[in-house]
């Protein structure tokens, strides 16, 4: 089976967490932009048959990033929620020419640390899988359910929970119908994953790398920063 690839990037988000200037993915970490950190690991990668990544319509920072004019990357719309902005980049690969049975990858804007080892075996784990899957990792902690006193309610197995990262990765057709579905029913869909879930499917999970992390609070980039300084000084 193939292993080339297509790619959606949903980054309309303005990451309120952050408590920044801009929007967490244009952040500069090591000289440049999260989002072009983030995109690096696929445009490098042979397989990369088009990208898309979703923004907000009066986005004033992609347009200064220079892969902003690759060819490979288009632009879509985004939505207000982030199954509307990963819908319409699959439209705008449909209308490129991606096929039904195509491999789209869906990939957090804002998680720029994505090893090449773990996109590759992603996408060789899952290249013959009739639903796809997600990168993931087993927890490490242990978990307590609360109940509504905020009070332990009980202890989870933790040997039963993974935590979702991305790249995950499905069928064009599939998730487009999975998403749009969902979106229609009001149900609740926090990843590309979940909307497979609702349908009744059951994605594959592929263990990962744990610092596959994603930029959300500022200890987050200030961990980016460091790890990659002492990656740098061990070269």
């Amino acid at each position: 089976m193939s292993r080339k690839f297509w790619l959606v990037v949903p980054a309309a988000g303005v990451g309120s967490r952050m408590a920044a200037d801009r929007p967490k993915q244009y952040l500069q970490v090591a000289g440049r932009c999260i989002v072009e950190h983030t995109l690096d690991c696929f445009l490098d990668h042979p397989d990369l048959l088009g990208a898309v990544v979703c923004l907000a319509v009066d986005d004033p920072y992609w347009p200064q990033l220079a892969m902003a004019s690759d060819p490979r990357v288009r632009r879509a719309p985004g939505g207000r929620e982030r199954g509307d902005s990963v819908l319409a980049g699959l439209d705008l690969l449909q209308a490129a020419g991606a096929g039904a049975e195509d491999w789209v990858l869906v990939h957090d804007a804002a998680r720029p640390n994505l090893a090449r080892e773990d996109l590759d075996r992603l996408l060789a784990v899952l290249a013959d899988d009739p639903v796809g899957g997600l990168l993931a990792v087993p927890v490490r902690d242990t978990l307590k359910r609360a109940g509504a006193d905020g009070r332990v309610a009980e202890t989870v197995d933790r040997n039963l929970i993974w935590q979702a990262y991305t790249p995950q990765m499905f069928r064009l057709a599939a998730l487009s119908q999975a998403l749009r579905d969902a979106l229609a029913a009001g149900a609740q869909i926090t990843d590309e994953a979940s909307a497979l879930e609702w349908r009744g499917q059951a994605p594959r999970l592929v263990e990962g790398r744990a610092d596959n992390l994603k930029i959300t609070r500022p200890e987050d980039l200030a961990w980016l920063q460091q790890a990659w300084a002492e990656r740098n000084r061990q070269r």
